[in-house]
C-alpha cells in the first residue's frame, strides 16, 4: 500500500481537498514537464521530425499499460471526451428503430452525441432513471439497466462510475448483455482510470474515452481513448496529416494518402503531438503506473472507510461500499433543507468538494489525510 502524496502536490496545508473528481491539483513533477516543454519552442531550431512522434508514441503506450490493453495502436490522443465520443457516433452502423441505452443525468459530454444522433438517425434514447428510493438503490439501478439493453438496442454508453455520486455500474453484467444481443459498449472513463483498475481484457469495452484533468492527473484539454476492432476500418471526424499512413515521412507529405494510421492512430486530433499537454500528461501517467490504480484505490478505502460508517450513523446516506468507489462517493443528507448552511460552513473553513444533484461529491486522492475526513466530519 502506498503512503499519503501531498509533498508531491502544490496544496496549502490550510485547504483540504476532497474534490479530485472536479479537477486534480497539479503534481509538482507534471508542472516541471510543462515548464520544460514550454522552453521549448524557444529553440525551435531543435525540434526534429521525429519529435512529432516520440512522446506521442510514449503516451500512448503508457496509457495502453495503465488500462492493460496489448495493442499502443488501440489507443487515441484526443482534446476532450466529446471529440471522442463523436469519433465513435460517427462510425456506428444503426438501423431506424433501434436504441441507445444511457443512465439518467450522467455527464453532457456522453449525451449530446447521442442524442444528435437519435434524432438524425430515427433511434430511440433510453434514459435509466436511479430508483425514487435509498433501499438497495445502486442493485435496482444495475438491474434496471440490464433490462433495457435487449434485441433493439444498439448502443450502451455509460460511465463506470456515476460522476454525481460514484454509483458502481456492473461492467461485466452489461458486456455479457451486450454480447447477448450483438450491442456495442462505450465506457466513458474519465471518473475512474487512474484511481481504480480498469482492464479493457476483462470488461472488452468497444470504446473507452478519457478526459485527462481528473484522476489521470495531467493538463486540461488532453485525453485519450481506446477504440476495439469494431473502429479498425472507420473514418474519423477530423481529417489531418498525421494520422494519415506513413505520416512520418515529411519529404513525401504532399504524395497523399487515402489510407489512415492503423486502428485507434486514425482518431488522434490534430496536432496530437501537442509539445507542451503531452509531456505533462505522461509524467502524470507515469507517476499512476508508479503508484498502481489499485493501490490509490485501497488508500483511498482505508481514509474514508471509518468517516464512511460515522456519516451514516449521523443519519446520512452512503452507498454501501460493493456498489461505489472509495474515490468518488455522495452523501445524501438526511435533512436536505440544511445544504446550504454546509455548504457555508465548509467554504469558511476551506474545505472543497462538489455539489451534484442532491448530493454531496466528496472525492479524496493521495493527497489526502484522514485529518481532511475528520474536519469534513465535524461539518456534517
Amino acid at each position: 500500500m502506498i503512503g499519503n502524496a501531498k509533498q508531491q502536490f502544490f496544496l496549502p496545508e490550510d485547504v483540504v481537498y476532497l474534490n479530485g473528481a472536479y479537477w486534480s491539483p497539479q503534481l509538482k513533477s507534471v508542472e516541471e514537464a510543462g515548464i520544460k516543454a514550454l522552453r521549448r519552442k524557444n529553440k525551435p531550431y531543435e525540434v526534429s521530425a521525429d519529435d512529432f512522434f516520440n512522446d506521442r508514441e510514449k503516451l500512448r503506450s503508457l496509457f495502453a499499460r495503465l488500462i492493460h490493453a496489448p495493442d499502443p495502436d488501440r489507443i487515441a490522443i484526443i482534446p476532450s471526451v466529446s471529440y471522442g465520443i463523436a469519433n465513435a457516433v460517427k462510425n456506428i452502423n444503426t438501423q431506424p428503430g433501434q436504441e441507445i441505452v444511457l443512465i439518467e443525468e450522467q455527464f453532457p459530454s456522453n449525451y449530446y452525441s447521442w442524442k444528435r444522433m437519435a434524432g438524425e438517425r430515427d433511434l430511440k434514447l433510453r434514459l435509466i432513471k436511479p430508483p425514487d428510493n435509498f433501499n438497495e438503490r445502486a442493485v435496482h439501478w444495475n438491474k434496471n439497466l440490464l433490462d433495457a439493453i435487449n434485441e433493439k438496442t444498439a448502443v450502451v454508453a455509460i460511465p463506470h462510475f456515476h460522476w454525481a455520486d460514484g454509483t458502481r455500474f456492473d461492467l461485466e453484467a452489461v458486456r455479457e448483455r451486450c454480447d447477448m444481443y450483438n450491442a456495442l459498449m462505450i465506457i466513458d472513463g474519465t471518473q475512474s482510470i487512474g484511481a481504480y483498475p480498469f482492464s479493457v481484457t476483462e470488461y472488452r469495452p468497444d470504446a473507452l474515452i478519457c478526459g485527462g484533468y481528473k484522476w489521470l492527473l495531467g493538463p486540461y484539454s488532453l485525453g485519450v481513448a481506446y477504440y476495439g476492432p469494431y473502429f479498425d476500418g472507420g473514418v474519423p471526424i477530423e481529417e489531418n496529416w498525421i494520422n494519415r499512413l506513413n505520416s512520418w515521412d515529411f519529404t513525401n507529405l504532399t504524395t497523399y494518402k487515402e489510407e489512415f494510421e492503423p486502428m485507434a492512430a486514425r482518431y488522434s486530433v490534430g496536432e496530437s503531438s501537442n509539445f507542451i499537454l503531452v509531456p505533462m500528461l505522461i509524467k502524470a501517467i507515469e507517476q499512476l503506473l508508479e503508484w498502481g490504480p489499485e493501490n490509490i484505490q485501497e488508500y483511498c478505502q482505508s481514509l474514508v472507510e471509518g468517516p464512511v460508517q460515522q456519516i451514516r450513523e449521523k443519519g446520512h446516506w452512503v452507498e454501501l461500499a460493493e456498489w461505489r468507489a472509495a474515490h468518488l462517493f455522495g452523501i445524501y443528507l438526511h435533512a436536505p433543507e440544511k445544504m446550504d448552511l454546509i455548504k457555508k460552513a465548509l467554504l469558511q473553513n476551506r474545505i472543497f468538494v462538489s455539489y451534484r444533484g442532491k448530493a454531496i461529491r466528496i472525492s479524496p486522492n493521495v493527497y489526502n489525510t484522514p485529518r481532511d475526513l475528520q474536519k469534513l466530519l465535524s461539518h456534517l
